[in-house]
């Protein structure tokens, strides 16, 4: 089962210091990454999203998903589709991956203008490792995807299955 992961970090660049770490776990087989991205917010509150090409694979999400997943939750929330385009299957999984609001409105508030944040799907993760990944950042928020949810990721993003 997938585990949405985002540590927060109290400048624009803990999030992209942290992925050496998180390479480092995944070479000794401590955490298993289906995808990550990582976000600065600046301080005008103005955000940059990019994929951490350096943690996943080639069947990773890319970067289109991971702009439209963490603009619609976190900074876009006005951002609405035509009556016609929400009927299309396929939109309404990129945008409802059955992720519980709370938790969507709690890593948007956490994520404050000049802060920094690592975005990860997690497949594996220790008890151990995720006490260790809380040490590296200010804030660790995490939540386990329902098996409906997990499933619809795997299928509609081709995420591949836990090593």
């Amino acid at each position: 089962m997938l585990k949405l992961m985002v540590l927060v970090f109290a400048n624009e660049t803990g999030a992209q210091e942290t992925i050496g770490y998180v390479q480092t776990l995944q070479r000794q087989q401590l955490i298993t990454v289906s995808d990550a991205a990582f976000v600065i917010r600046q301080k005008d509150g103005g955000i940059k999203v990019k994929q951490a090409n350096r943690l996943v694979g080639s069947g990773a999400l890319g970067g289109v998903f991971w702009g439209l997943f963490i603009g619609q939750h976190f900074w876009l929330p006005w951002l609405t589709l035509s009556p016609k385009a929400v009927t299309d299957t396929s939109i309404n999984k990129w945008l409802d991956c059955g992720i519980n609001d709370d938790f969507l409105r709690e890593v948007g508030d956490a994520i404050k203008p000049g802060y920094s944040a690592l975005f990860m799907f997690v497949a594996y993760l220790t008890d151990k490792n995720l006490t260790s990944l809380a040490m590296q950042s200010d804030t660790l928020l995490y939540t386990d995807l329902s098996e409906e949810s997990d499933a619809r990721l795997r299928e509609t993003f081709g995420i591949m299955d836990e090593i």
